[in-house]
């Protein structure tokens, strides 16, 4: 007869491996380049995808692509379709490798609202919110120039690498919390964020949006986005969890 504080230890060990496997099945890796661009919505617009990119050898602002499969770039002009995803995220880890050729321009918006910037800001002294791995500034349309309200959050260090090499982008993002009413409780976070490896934001609150949506009503829940519009882009290993 098996003993009453055996049994006990054993359904432990059985709701403990049984609450790592939910977690694990919530947390699957979602791969976001897969299947033709399946997981983004509507139209791709220019998106190819190609073997590899290098600096136009005539131009340091252009790419020349190289056949083949597993990269996904912006095509030639460098200003196509902003990509947002099917699925509407929470709370989630990413991972981006990407590349950008000389004073290139993109970023990734949780929510489609909280944007850390991608920029060739290789070898700038001095960094503010809308240089690479920054929280981009507030900003408006005053007298019909798009205009900065702030400087946004900057990185705690500029770890940007050289334009037409690799980079790696690691995020977790916390959405905003809401009570039962809708009332917003708690901020929206970047718990962390590193850029090639070094620390860029660390618990780092999100009182608003960014960018031009600074006011737009928050969300439990978004697409992310891929901005696509300002500058050549190659991307690769791009991937998230969402954590339920």
């Amino acid at each position: 007869m098996v003993s009453l504080p055996r049994l006990l230890r054993c359904l432990g060990l059985l709701a403990a491996m049984l609450l790592v496997a939910v977690n694990a099945s919530a947390q699957t890796k979602i791969e976001l380049l897969a299947d033709n661009l399946n997981a983004w919505k509507g139209k791709h617009g220019d998106w190819q995808e190609i073997g590899g990119v290098e600096l136009d050898a005539k131009n340091p602002r252009r790419f020349h692509a190289k056949p083949g499969k597993g990269v996904w770039y912006n095509g030639p002009k460098g200003r196509t379709a902003n990509l947002y995803t099917k699925q509407k995220f929470a709370d989630l880890e990413l991972h981006l490798e990407f590349n950008i050729p000389k004073g290139s321009n993109s970023g990734i918006k949780f929510h489609g609202h909280y944007e850390i910037q991608i920029d060739d800001s290789f070898g700038r002294k001095n960094v503010s919110g809308e240089h690479c791995g920054g929280i981009y500034p507030r900003a408006a349309v005053i007298k019909g120039r798009y205009t900065h309200l702030d400087k946004g959050i900057p990185p705690r260090l500029n770890a940007c690498n050289a334009p037409g090499t690799w980079q790696t982008l690691d995020v977790t993002f916390l959405a905003p919390r809401f009570d039962v009413k809708g009332k917003k409780i708690a901020n929206a976070k970047i718990v962390k964020a590193t850029l090639n490896g070094k620390v860029i934001h660390e618990n780092q609150e999100l009182l608003t949006p960014t960018g031009d949506r600074w006011k737009n009503a928050e969300m439990r829940e978004g697409s992310l986005m891929l901005q696509a519009d300002h500058g050549p882009i190659a991307v690769r290993h791009f991937w998230v969890r969402a954590h339920k």
